[in-house]
């Protein structure tokens, strides 16, 4: 079942959209030849009814309803699902370990998923890229996985680390497996009780882009429509 508090989430989270609004400017607006994948089809855009607003107006409050949903399944995990909790603490903590520099973590919502480096120009590479130096960060490490390992048994140090890492069981495993379904049923129920109650906010949604970002895209257009040589009648076409 999803929160009692879904509603008064979901409210506090548009609220918080509605702050950010105003920051947006097209200029602002990144251009990606990347398809998003939190955007494309989902079912947040089209309960705020945001599907004609630019990618950025959308992806903020994509960003935010996500954070919602996985706070809310990070919390129940903890209180409901105590192995799968345990799996987790493990496999973040030897993630970390694995990479220490991560340039995609702890952005502000409108920038989360997007890349953080921005599209290559042609001829002109780029000296470093912020990805390039995490890739360079990372240490090697055997992957934390609930598939049974072979580490080499004449490898004293790695054999030691095999085994405090794969401290589950075969029927613990079976559990770890059952947890992440209950934790996947529960993100797909306060997702769909966050999009109803996003649906309630639609109009004070709608009213805030039509105030905000509608005459910004109306300016911009009007802006590029001056700089065109249109012609005067359609006589000129013959000259």
């Amino acid at each position: 079942m999803p929160p009692l508090d879904v509603d008064a989430r979901v409210a506090s989270v548009v609220d918080s959209w509605l702050v950010w609004l105003p920051r947006w400017t097209p200029s602002l607006a990144r251009r990606t030849a990347r398809v998003c994948r939190k955007c494309f089809g989902s079912p947040v855009v089209a309960a705020a009814g945001l599907e004609e607003a630019p990618h950025k107006v959308q992806h903020a409050l994509v960003s935010r309803i996500h954070a919602l949903v996985d706070a809310d399944v990070a919390a129940y995990t903890a209180s409901e699902l105590p192995l799968l909790q345990d799996w987790l603490n493990r496999s973040e903590a030897e993630r970390r370990a694995e990479r220490a520099y991560r340039p995609e973590e702890g952005l502000d919502h409108e920038f989360e998923g997007l890349g953080v480096d921005p599209e290559p120009v042609e001829g002109a590479p780029y000296l470093f890229t912020l990805a390039g130096l995490s890739e360079e960060s990372t240490v090697e490490t055997a992957p934390t996985d609930i598939v049974e390992e072979h580490p080499d048994p004449d490898d004293e140090e790695e054999h030691a680390r095999h085994h405090e890492r794969e401290a589950l069981t075969a029927l613990e495993k079976e559990q770890v497996k059952q947890q992440i379904e209950v934790a996947d049923q529960r993100a797909m129920a306060v997702g769909r009780a966050a999009c109803m109650a996003l649906a309630g906010h639609r109009a004070r949604i709608t009213e805030a882009v039509a105030l905000i970002v509608t005459p910004q895209i109306d300016a911009l257009m009007d802006e590029l429509t001056a700089g065109l040589d249109v012609p005067d009648s359609p006589s000129d076409f013959l000259r």
